[in-house]
């Protein structure tokens, strides 16, 4: 019979629970309110650090179970309750071993990209994403076989590593630490009949996680979003992070320059030189009606921009870049000779050309550059066979 149950409540196990069972209950909760993860449960982390320090010291257990947290505090069994481990330090102790100063070990995250379009970056989305994932193995509690034949692997002593002496040279010797072969690293063996059939011994199985990611207004492609302690878990080992990549979907309208939105607007030479009214439907499917003032011609690659129109700030949406517009003016193909001297009434005068007596008038003809690329690739590959072929040796005589 124990005096009160507070340790044991604080780690929800019951008195007479196995040391594997409480060590079990420890490594959930102190990964679960750790100051990293849970900045705010730090008294909590602190009590689970306790409770665990208490009742997995056999001496420490005896004086709480016969004379509860009082007698722990007091000093009892030579004062054992006088001197408790630093929270960090148990869970250091735990997860790595040892208590050795440095930060805990952690499993590989995982780092998947995402593909985004540029009118999610644009309003910001959540979007689910099925991932796979190594889980501890609920049947054998991530030890890979049944409780109680699990032992330390001879040959490592438990490390998962062993160290090979090879002789290079005579009176030369090359030490390797290597994985144990009889363990495959990893520090423990048990018999084949006592294998976890859930997870074949392997102490984790794969899991479907789904995730909410959301992604906020104004990203852009490459940035991360992290998903802390999500990653794979590893037994002995701190869980990795899982590791969101945005990428942006190229976009048939837009182009994103940092803050700023570039666009192509392409008008008729009608329009270029008496007007035009356009819709542009943006991102977030507004329509903004851009026209020309009267008389306003627009030259063909002119450039005007739109302000606060472009991309969203990060963190700050209520900002916005420009809208950045490029004209292309599409010429027509011929004229009609009326038309010709009508336009020439309103258009600047041609500049005379001074044209020598001696002159001769040529005719100009369509050049397509695509069969101007065929034909240099056709001669160059010609030139390389002629090349290539053995030649007719001559040689000259002299008549006498």
């Amino acid at each position: 019979m124990v005096k009160e149950t507070g340790f044991y409540d604080v780690l929800g196990v019951k008195p007479g629970c196995t040391p594997e069972d409480l060590k079990k209950a420890y490594r959930k909760l102190a990964m679960k309110y750790h100051p990293d993860k849970n900045p705010n449960e730090g008294e909590r982390f602190k009590q689970i650090s306790m409770a665990y320090e208490v009742l997995s010291d056999p001496e420490k257990k005896a004086i709480y179970d016969e004379g509860g947290e009082a007698a722990i505090k007091q000093g009892g069994a030579g004062g054992a309750g006088g001197g408790f481990h630093s929270p960090m330090d148990i869970f250091e102790m735990i997860f790595n071993g040892g208590v050795s100063g440095r930060r805990e070990q952690r499993g590989r995250d995982l780092v998947h990209r995402l593909t985004v379009t540029l009118e999610e970056l644009y309003c910001g989305v959540t979007r689910k994403l099925a991932l796979q994932k190594n889980v501890i193995c609920d049947g054998c509690d991530g030890i890979g076989g049944k409780k109680g034949t699990v032992h330390k692997c001879p040959p490592c002593g438990g490390t998962g590593i062993v160290t090979k002496v090879q002789h290079i040279l005579p009176g030369f010797m090359q030490q390797n630490r290597v994985p144990c072969r009889a363990c495959q690293g990893q520090g423990e063996v048990f018999d084949e009949k006592h294998k976890c059939k859930k997870c074949d011994g392997e102490k984790k199985v794969r899991d479907k996680k789904i995730l909410d990611v959301h992604i906020e207004k104004g990203m852009r492609t490459g940035q991360k979003i992290v998903f802390s302690g999500e990653g794979d878990q590893e037994p002995g080992l701190q869980p990795g992070d899982i590791v969101i990549v945005l990428a942006e979907k190229e976009h048939p309208v837009f182009k994103r320059s940092n803050m700023d939105l570039l666009m192509e607007m392409p008008l008729q030479l009608t329009e270029a030189l008496c007007g035009f009214q356009k819709v542009i439907t943006t991102l977030d499917k507004r329509s903004l009606v851009i026209s020309s003032h009267p008389g306003e011609v627009m030259k063909h690659e002119s450039i005007k921009c739109i302000m606060d129109e472009g991309m969203p700030q990060w963190k700050n949406p209520f900002e916005k870049g420009r809208l950045i517009v490029q004209f292309t003016v599409s010429f027509p193909e011929t004229l009609p000779i009326e038309a010709v001297k009508m336009l020439e009434q309103f258009m600047p005068p041609r500049p005379l050309e001074e044209i020598p007596q001696d002159a001769e008038m040529v005719m100009m003809v369509e050049l397509d550059p695509e069969q101007e690329s065929r034909n240099r690739y056709k001669n160059a590959y010609e030139e390389d066979e002629d090349e290539g072929t053995p030649g007719v040796r001559v040689q000259q005589c002299n008549s006498s």
